[in-house]
């Protein structure tokens, strides 16, 4: 039997196959307002099955934490209940569904700011050129940002609290924290884009520091066992880098096994954004399992075939799938009976509408058949 489609338990959740949907920016969301719509429910119920896991796109905090023109929130009640409308339709399916929580920190610009204000980061240090930030019609610069005061970290806290409180009242089996892509957290871990002199500056503990009070944060809503992580190790998505990333990602390990969270999320480094830049074998998941100690899900341009090769090597747990999973509703499907994969369309990840969104069929479906 294929790896990818035995049974496993992943913290609180029992879940049929091992095909994970990562949590992937769509910029879908109703404007204004930044609320899921019925163009968001149909997009994830159609990705879901029984059993399976499905990770919800990047969701912002709040409003100084979003990073897109249509990006999703869950920073008040029309949001929720939005967010609501999609995991009924998930849960019809016999799906898990988490919601990942997403602050951006500096890769932002002011005009999705509140009241047009700058971008908040660890230190005034920008975001570089990079991808730019999803503004309406294309992507822009990122607006310079300024550095956090110490006593402002506690109510960024909060947000994350908040908004996991939110999630719960949404219906969602857990949560999952974007610590990953060089987005707040990241800046906050890496040394990099932390040039901090404060107890969130400097030692490898104090930038982790950040990350566990979120992680400790949210847990006071949810149970650890509900509550993944998302980490980059060695990622420069967004202009990121460590002097040191082993010891850190070693030491961040470490401490979300201390807090028996569900699971430990990791981008191999040989995928940046949306594009897989090298052909690296994938090693960050391998040498943080034994130091987390509990599942992993992997992520990084797998396909099927490259997704049972690290499955059986026991470097991983779970494999999460973004690109084709967009492209091929009806991908865990696919991968069983090995059937052929509709092809992406990358220009339409982030802008087009309906059109790279709601319009690639299932295998069974007539334009798959007469395109066959």
């Amino acid at each position: 039997m294929s790896s990818l489609f035995t049974p496993i338990r992943v913290g609180a959740f029992d879940l049929s196959h091992r095909v994970v949907l990562a949590p992937l920016t769509r910029m879908r969301s109703e404007l204004p307002g930044n609320v899921p719509g019925p163009a968001m429910v149909e997009y994830y119920e159609k990705r879901a099955t029984p059993g399976g896991l499905l990770i919800a796109e990047a969701t912002f905090v709040s409003r100084q934490g979003n990073g897109g023109f249509g990006s999703p929130g869950i920073e008040n009640d029309a949001q929720a209940a939005g967010w609501r409308e999609v995991v009924n339709a998930v849960h019809a399916k016999g799906a898990t569904i988490l919601l990942q929580l997403w602050h951006v920190g500096r890769v932002s610009h002011a005009s999705l700011q509140p009241d047009g204000g700058v971008p908040v980061a660890p230190s005034m240090l920008d975001a570089g050129a990079g991808l730019g930030v999803l503004l309406e019609g294309q992507p822009g610069p990122a607006t310079p940002p300024r550095a956090l005061r110490t006593d402002e970290i506690p109510a960024i806290v909060e947000q994350y609290r908040a908004a996991a409180e939110r999630a719960k009242g949404a219906g969602f089996d857990g949560i999952e924290i974007h610590a990953a892509n060089g987005y707040l957290i990241d800046q906050f871990l890496q040394d990099g884009s932390n040039r901090r002199t404060d107890r969130y500056g400097g030692s490898t503990e104090n930038r982790a520091r950040f990350l566990f009070e979120v992680v400790d944060a949210v847990t006071t809503v949810w149970p650890s066992d509900r509550v993944g992580v998302r980490v980059g190790p060695s990622n420069s998505f967004n202009e990121m880098h460590d002097s040191n990333p082993g010891a850190l990602f070693a030491r961040v390990a470490a401490g979300l096994s201390e807090r028996k969270i569900a699971y430990l999320h990791v981008i191999e480094p040989r995928v940046k954004g949306s594009a897989v830049v090298n052909d690296l074998p994938p090693v960050a998941a391998a040498n943080l399992k034994p130091i987390f100690g509990g599942p992993i899900i992997a992520a990084g341009g797998f396909d099927g075939q490259s997704a049972e090769a690290i499955l059986r090597s026991g470097a991983v747990d779970l494999v999460a799938f973004g690109r084709h999973f967009i492209a091929n509703p009806d991908l865990p499907r696919r991968l069983k009976e090995g059937l052929a994969l509709n092809p992406y369309r990358r220009e339409t990840f982030y802008y087009g509408g309906q059109s790279g969104y709601l319009d690639y069929p299932t295998f069974d479906a007539p334009e798959a058949a007469s395109a066959a």
